[in-house]
């Protein structure tokens, strides 16, 4: 069983070739995510990571690594702080915040951090369903 206030961390970073599949799945082809000419004309001067595919690392992590296989979830607000760049290390922390034991739901923040400068890039909460976890 997972306690309160448990923290699990999750290192990972996207390639442009990881961009260019999510733009092809989700439809999202916004020339910000696939063009460089393009981005270099925005305040971010380079292409960024949708962020849909930034969050979609929660779905991973919780589906897989914690609480882990069995995982089912009901809800996520996400809050994109800053933008994401392709080939840069990030870190997403887990911490869980509110456990229903009598339903197996558990609330868990969940956090993206530039691991180089330590700034947040993503704000977020997860609710999530696990009978053997929760």
């Amino acid at each position: 069983m997972i306690a309160l206030n448990t923290v699990h961390r999750h290192k990972f970073s996207f390639t442009q070739d990881d961009v260019i599949l999510f733009a092809k799945v989700s439809g999202d082809n916004n020339p910000l995510h696939l063009d460089a000419e393009f981005a270099a004309t925005t305040p971010f001067k380079r292409p960024i990571i949708h962020g849909a595919l930034a969050s979609s690392i929660f779905s991973k992590v919780m589906g897989t690594e914690f609480p882990g296989f069995g995982s089912v979830y009901l809800k996520q607000v996400s809050e994109f702080k800053r933008p994401m760049f392709v080939d840069t290390d990030y870190e997403a922390v887990f911490t869980v915040v509110n456990i229903d034991e009598k339903k197996h739901v558990a609330e868990i923040k969940c956090e993206i951090f530039d691991v180089a400068t330590n700034k947040k890039t993503t704000d977020g909460m997860a609710t999530i369903m696990n009978v053997e976890q929760f």
